[in-house]
């Protein structure tokens, strides 16, 4: 028994020391291909490249291999003389690849029955050239920019109307997104609007709500985005949170969301049990509407003092004395927390691990700056379809290191914990899979 596991080892020590081997051969010749090419001035991309040349030669000998195994024999091999079917020559293809147009000979059978799998007929376009347009597309090129993008860097000559095409892909699994059930129970709901130009007969300012959620396993996900006239309100909300619930969202304990008007009572009458938050990022930004900039610094470190209070009796505290500060000089800014202080003071009875993830609505300003870079180049978009586009392109790229719209929320397992305490049987861990973190 120990001599069939020391086997067993040394053979697994073998097969890893064997494709290490093929690794570093793979590389040295990649490396010597490189060198050679500049020693003889071949260019490593563009017309008669090296990469076209080996793009070519790997594209050409994969589809030989097809047709072999299509017809069961080896080309040049003596036992497909006198068969019933049999190569034909070649036709030429050109296809389009990330690095370029690259002409290619397909082999062809006297049935005409092969069909190669690795450039399959009538296919002009190799993997990799739809992403790359709508990788584009995101960053908020438009078409004519796409068309000039990739004939000047891949030279390839392509029609604004295969890059529409390329983009239209995208809208049906926008469509099957937007309307993809959800979960029963959200921990935390975020939602905000953001403006974006677009055309619908001339250029305006156009709201497009958004809802964030994270469900009780900690994912945090898009639910839904939609696109509304004239500006936000909470009666065009109640009907997006309306859909949400219909969608199968049937509790949510925590809602974050700006300081409109009448928002509040929307969220609660589609989630009666809800415990509304009011965004403390929104709330300070509204506060300085009303300050003069001279005071802006010392205005902000002190709310900064209320809203990090250890308790809400001790946010009531220097609250107290902030507005025997500045109530006389700005009294519609004092006025304005003490109208909203329900909402906004619900988040002091979590501990900080909880606070940090339900006190604003700032994941979705992350979004809204991604949107922003992408709608800077266009100026304007031509339709409601083009920027639901653009902004499911946005939510989908995840980009390292910086705050993303979708994926794990960190700390996770102590704040469910929280939250289970508080909201008692609410908390429907049953069923839930296994994390780590």
């Amino acid at each position: 028994m120990g001599n069939s596991r020391g086997s067993h080892n040394s053979s697994d020590v073998v097969q890893t020391g064997a494709e290490l081997v093929q690794q570093q051969e793979q590389k040295d010749i990649a490396r010597q291909l490189v060198e050679r090419a500049r020693a003889e001035g071949v260019n490593l991309v563009g017309d008669n490249s090296l990469f076209k040349g080996l793009l070519k030669h790997v594209l050409e000998g994969a589809l030989e291999a097809e047709m072999s195994e299509h017809l069961g024999y080896e080309k040049g091999d003596p036992a497909g003389r006198g068969v019933a079917n049999s190569r034909n020559g070649t036709s030429s293809k050109r296809v389009r690849t990330e690095i370029g147009e690259v002409e290619i000979d397909v082999p062809r059978d006297r049935d005409v029955s092969f069909e190669p799998q690795i450039v399959p007929r009538h296919q002009r376009k190799i993997e990799g050239f739809d992403e790359a347009v709508l990788s584009l597309y995101a960053k908020g090129l438009t078409t004519g920019e796409i068309q000039q993008h990739l004939a000047e860097i891949y030279d390839m000559d392509v029609s604004r109307g295969l890059i529409s095409r390329a983009t239209d892909k995208i809208k049906d699994e926008v469509d099957a997104w937007r309307n993809r059930p959800l979960d029963k129970i959200y921990a935390v709901l975020m939602i905000d609007a953001i403006v974006l130009k677009i055309r619908d007969g001339a250029v305006s300012n156009r709201p497009v709500y958004i809802a964030v959620g994270i469900n009780l396993e900690g994912e945090r996900d898009v639910l839904g985005m939609w696109v509304g006239t004239g500006g936000e309100g909470a009666k065009q909300w109640m009907t997006w949170l309306s859909e949400l619930r219909n969608r199968g969202v049937q509790d949510v304990l925590i809602s974050c969301c700006d300081g409109l008007k009448g928002l509040p009572d929307s969220l609660t009458a589609i989630w009666p049990q809800t415990d509304v938050q009011l965004c403390v990022v929104h709330m300070v930004r509204n506060s300085l509407r009303f300050t003069s900039r001279a005071h802006w610094s010392a205005i902000t470190k002190e709310l900064r003092q209320v809203y990090t209070a250890p308790t809400e009796d001790a946010a009531k505290a220097l609250f107290s004395e902030f507005e025997e500060k500045w109530s006389g000089q700005y009294p519609a800014m004092t006025g304005l927390w003490r109208k909203n202080w329900m909402h906004f003071a619900e988040f002091l009875k979590f501990p900080p691990g909880v606070r940090k993830i339900v006190y604003t609505t700032n994941m979705i300003e992350s979004l809204n700056s991604r949107v922003r870079q992408a709608s800077r180049r266009r100026g304007h978009f031509p339709s409601e379809e083009a920027a639901l586009k653009v902004l499911y392109l946005a939510i989908r790229h995840r980009e390292p290191n910086r705050p993303n719209p979708t994926g794990r929320t960190h700390n996770w397992k102590a704040a469910i914990n929280v939250l289970a305490g508080f909201y008692g049987d609410r908390v429907d861990l049953d069923g839930l899979p296994l994390t780590n973190e």
